[in-house]
């Protein structure tokens, strides 16, 4: 006979858990001929004034989109491989999960229970077909307003909508860790859907619901949205954020994608970072998606695995690539994007720091934890890229979300460019995390003013040489000879094509102007404008070309073009070569003039083809790995040295798809 009761337990002063102390009490109920030993925790999450709580803390949701997925074994995931996936998450600080778009295996919840993690269990519902069917009138206004149709208004499928939603909440309501339901993923907006929101808050009020694709119904119908608890959208312009804050905010907003992590990406995180914080209203996000999804067929010559996706078993419909959208391989190696992320999502920051006073200002950005309590911070000073000082701070108390001071007096050079670093280390052993493990750090510039890199300057000034240059003109060429060097510059081109320095050619071809590059996945619409404009058959033609040698070397000024058959001249441009005694050369590019007909480049600047045995590289800048404009919070300023194979990262397209070749 099945019979339901309740029990109430009364704890004393209870330890809360939260994802920085994911602290659980153990449950045993014990019958005469059972005994079953659980793990509950307590916590609260609620929302309040449109911002997110957890045990009365505003929160913020560092996530990630997570797919059961492993190149070996394919969708069926053991408890080690999720320890992996869990592990590195937490190295690189997020807090918070996605089960996109299924809910996951009993024990992930159980072990994000134990290490910290808030979830968001997303029912098993995705319907895009309806959107993607033929249509008449193909424009997106027209598919988004009746992408509902077939499924998510439509009655009839109202039984297996609910009965899936009901399945996840009845299965894994016991579970701490999950904060918030999810009816499903990108299947548009509907009577269907307004039940099962209905009955999952009656069924449980005390989680958050969401449910991104509501935005998408019939436009000429009203819908009820009142069970339904964040606004959530994917990949939107920071100004869509801005504007839903400014005109509407009535519910907490959550990015429950973006920063699309395929290929060279993702860029942008500092920019999002920026918003959430701003405001708190913002609950946070998560990052599509943690791993690219692959099969393993085997090793290559050269000792890498071959990975297999869209297309590659000979199938008519698949999209491609478009599975590799990772922040990780599909062995769990890392991608420079996860390293972004990590950094950017530092436990702490320097908001201020004064030089001549000492006084340092540090943001705790942990919800729960003192920064004391946290992290332990050590500090490097370097010169040009080299450490001339190192040390640890006392410790700094800031509440979460708050403020702490205190002072470092450090000795800066009168000359090179300095950094001062700090580096955050856990304080303490967490579950997957060791103490001293590196958190992140901040880098402020503190160099005197004016103060350039000696090296750079060493490499850059002029030397005095008394032997005068050669200079041998041609109707196609130019030679200029020194006392160490000969170079000969192209008349037709005003490129060099050879270079001879101390005995060592240094050209294996000829230098071009160069605005072509691979496309990437993101080029995928406008690649076709770029080859429409014969961008990747364009070369260099110069028409007038004017010498001029003085007493410490020569200037060789020309007027040229970017051009390609078929199509209207591209650019003009004037290149100046300005070549001393000693064989320096400065270059200078200018006067770039587009027709504004073509599209913008994908690339512009001089491409030079080194002797393959040049393979040492050393520089002084940003790294140690790959860095760009709007993805360089992983970076820092240092002295560098690497062989020139080191400094590549494998992507599988376009660069190179991991194949035999």
């Amino acid at each position: 006979m099945l019979e339901e009761g309740t029990a109430v337990l009364e704890i004393a002063s209870p330890e809360l858990w939260n994802t920085e102390n994911p602290y659980l009490y153990k449950l045993i109920l014990e019958t005469e001929n059972e005994v079953i030993v659980d793990h509950i925790a307590l916590r609260k999450i609620e929302i309040k004034d449109q911002v997110i709580y957890l045990n009365g803390q505003k929160i913020k949701f560092r996530g990630v989109n997570r797919h059961d997925s492993d190149p070996v074994t394919g969708f069926t995931i053991s408890l080690e491989q999720i320890t992996t996936d869990l592990t590195l998450m937490k190295q690189h600080n997020f807090n918070a999960i996605r089960s996109s778009h299924y809910p996951n295996a009993p024990f992930f919840y159980e072990m994000c229970d134990k290490y910290g993690f808030m979830v968001i269990d997303e029912a098993d519902i995705e319907a895009h077909g309806p959107f993607m069917i033929y249509r008449k009138e193909d424009t997106d206004y027209n598919r988004f307003k009746r992408w509902n149709e077939k499924i998510a208004d439509d009655p009839v499928w109202e039984e297996a909508i609910v009965d899936r939603v009901k399945l996840m909440v009845e299965r894994d309501k016991n579970r701490f860790c999950i904060v918030m339901w999810s009816m499903g993923n990108e299947s548009a907006y509907g009577c269907n859907f307004e039940k099962a929101l209905e009955w999952t808050k009656n069924f449980d009020p005390d989680r958050i619901t969401q449910y991104e694709s509501a935005r998408y119904r019939n436009y000429d119908k009203t819908y009820d949205y009142s069970n339904l608890d964040v606004y959530s959208r994917m990949y939107p312009a920071l100004s869509e954020i801005q504007e839903y804050l400014d005109k509407d905010g009535s519910k907490p907003f959550l990015l429950v994608e973006y920063c699309h992590s395929m290929g060279n990406g993702p860029g942008d995180f500092e920019d999002y970072f920026q918003m959430i914080q701003d405001n708190d209203k913002m609950c946070g996000g998560f990052v599509w998606e943690w791993c690219d999804h692959a099969i393993a067929h085997g090793t290559a010559e050269n000792g890498k695995t071959i990975y297999a996706y869209g297309g590659d078993h000979g199938e008519e419909i698949h999209d491609g690539n478009f599975c590799m959208d990772g922040l990780v391989y599909p062995d769990r190696t890392v991608h420079t994007g996860l390293l972004e992320y990590k950094n950017v999502y530092r436990p702490a920051r320097v908001i201020s720091y004064n030089k001549e006073s000492g006084e340092l200002v540090l943001h705790n950005y942990m919800d729960f934890d003192d920064l004391k309590d946290y992290v332990k911070i050590s500090y490097e000073l370097t010169q040009d890229g080299l450490v001339i000082s190192k040390g640890k701070l006392p410790e700094v108390s800031a509440a979460p979300h708050s403020e702490g001071k205190i002072n470092l007096k450090i000795n800066v050079p009168e000359s090179g460019k300095c950094y001062l670093k700090f580096i955050y280390h856990l304080k303490k052993e967490l579950p997957l995390l060791d103490e001293d493990h590196i958190l992140g750090f901040d880098e402020i510039e503190v160099s005197k003013d004016g103060a350039k890199c000696k090296l750079a300057e060493k490499w850059l000034q002029k030397t005095a040489v008394d032997s005068e240059l050669q200079v041998n003109e041609n109707d196609t060429q130019i030679h200029i000879k020194g006392r160490e060097f000969a170079y000969t510059i192209d008349r037709r081109t005003a490129l060099f094509t050879e270079m001879k320095f101390a005995g060592r050619e240094y050209l294996n071809h000829p230098m071009e102007l160069n605005i072509w590059r691979a496309p990437t996945d993101n080029d995928m619409y406008i690649k076709s404008e770029w080859k429409k404009a014969h961008y990747d058959k364009a070369y260099t033609r110069a028409y007038t070309t004017e010498v001029v040698q003085g007493k410490h070397g020569v200037k060789i000024t020309s007027h040229a073009s970017v051009v390609a058959e078929t199509v209207q001249k591209i650019l003009d441009v004037t290149i100046t070569w300005k070549i001393e005694a000693a064989g320096k050369i400065d270059a200078d590019i200018a006067e770039v003039t587009k027709d504004d007909e073509f599209p913008d480049f994908p690339r512009f600047g001089v491409r030079m083809f080194l002797d393959k045995k040049l393979s040492a590289a050393r520089y002084f800048g940003m790294g140690p790995q790959e860095s760009y404009c709007d993805k360089h919070q992983a970076a820092s300023h240092g002295l560098y040295q690497a062989d020139v194979d080191d400094l590549h990262e494998d992507l599988y397209s376009p660069t190179g798809k991991w194949k035999p070749l």
